[in-house]
């Protein structure tokens, strides 16, 4: 008989997030703002598919975007160019954001003063995917470049997300990457998942991307 307790403490950081997620989404269900999670690898595009989207609907929505990243400031600086108020969270380290660092964010911004918030996480497709922030909505882009397998390779991601952007569709031409593959391999994971083909540079597909939220925006505002 072995004379030491095992604590499943990994067990236990996500059962305790899950409740703060739960919690922290009522609150934003109940103050009408609606809250996207990003998500991506770092260099993806996800800075510039924010601009094109904040563009389309900075009009018909009052916006806010949390930048999240371990250091700098540079992406908030450059979605602050847009118009849309934008703040930066640093992580100190940490390569993702919990439902706790999420509402530190939220209150810093003042969340319940807009229509939507955008949370761009962090560049990475392991971390974040395993913490609820308490979105109402969870997103990603995956890069043409990037390949089509990475849906084998991180399936968690895939499996959590409401909607998949496979962005940068203008580089296909340079890339060896499969369309029909990519579907298939998404919808074995998460059969109800939307997915988007654009190309933020181009700004193809962006509008039905845009559609997309206006329709989710909408109905968790009513």
């Amino acid at each position: 008989m072995s004379d030491f307790k095992v604590i499943e403490i990994k067990k236990s950081v996500f059962e305790n997030n899950d409740r703060e997620a739960d919690r922290l989404r009522a609150k934003l269900k109940e103050d009408k703002t609606f809250l996207l999670n990003l998500m991506s690898s770092p260099g993806s595009g996800k800075t510039t598919t924010l601009k094109g989207t904040i563009a389309r609907l900075k009009d018909e929505y009052k916006i806010g975007v949390m930048e999240a990243d371990i250091d700098s400031d540079v992406d908030a600086k450059t979605i602050s160019e847009t118009g849309a108020k934008a703040i930066q969270l640093h992580t100190g380290g940490m390569c993702h954001l919990d439902a706790g660092m999420t509402e530190q964010g939220l209150d810093s911004i003042d969340a319940n003063e807009f229509d939507f918030v955008i949370l761009e996480n962090v560049g990475n497709l392991v971390c974040p995917a395993e913490f609820d922030t308490g979105a109402s909505k969870n997103a990603m882009i995956l890069s043409v470049p990037e390949g089509d397998d990475k849906p084998l390779k991180y399936p968690l991601m895939f499996t959590i997300c409401d909607c998949v952007l496979i962005n940068k569709i203008d580089t296909k031409s340079v890339f060896d990457f499969d369309d029909e593959a990519v579907v298939e391999r998404i919808h074995k994971l998460n059969p109800k998942a939307e997915i988007f083909f654009i190309s933020a540079k181009t700004g193809e597909g962006v509008d039905k991307w845009c559609d997309w939220l206006r329709k989710e925006i909408d109905e968790w505002n009513k």
